[in-house]
């Protein structure tokens, strides 16, 4: 039988929300939406190219936790408040993932969770060698 294991940020409102920061399922990781936010504050507000790479960071140690590097990143999914703000987000989302190159979504929404919140960004990470003490 595959095990799930969930990964925890620790922020008070996955109990409340009824997620995890990720989850693994034998050689499938999903990263929930992620956002330049840390201990429930909003880091560099107004500069959506820093909250970008901020977000990148934080689910690089979310896979790290899970047991996959970012290597292992198969499909992003980026969400953003300004469409015009691609270029800033491609150009930090391309700067880690230049070589790697997952497949990759960026959408315009109306709003995210706060308004000083620019982008939120997903991943999907596959291993190609489950671990087996996920087996």
């Amino acid at each position: 039988m595959t095990q799930r294991t969930n990964i925890s940020s620790g922020a008070p409102w996955e109990s409340i929300v009824g997620y995890s920061r990720a989850v693994r399922i034998g050689n499938i990781i999903e990263v929930s939406g992620t956002t330049s936010m840390k201990d429930g504050v909003v880091q560099h507000i107004g500069d959506v190219g820093a909250q970008t790479t901020l977000s990148l960071q934080i689910i690089e140690k979310a896979l790290l936790q899970a047991g996959a590097k970012m290597t292992d990143v198969i499909r992003t999914r980026i969400y953003v408040t300004n469409i015009k703000d691609w270029e800033a987000v491609g150009n930090a989302h391309g700067a880690l993932f230049k070589d790697i190159r997952p497949a990759c979504s960026m959408v315009e929404v109306a709003r995210l969770i706060s308004d000083e919140i620019l982008v939120e960004v997903e991943a999907t990470a596959v291993l190609v060698e489950v671990n087996k003490m996920h087996r």
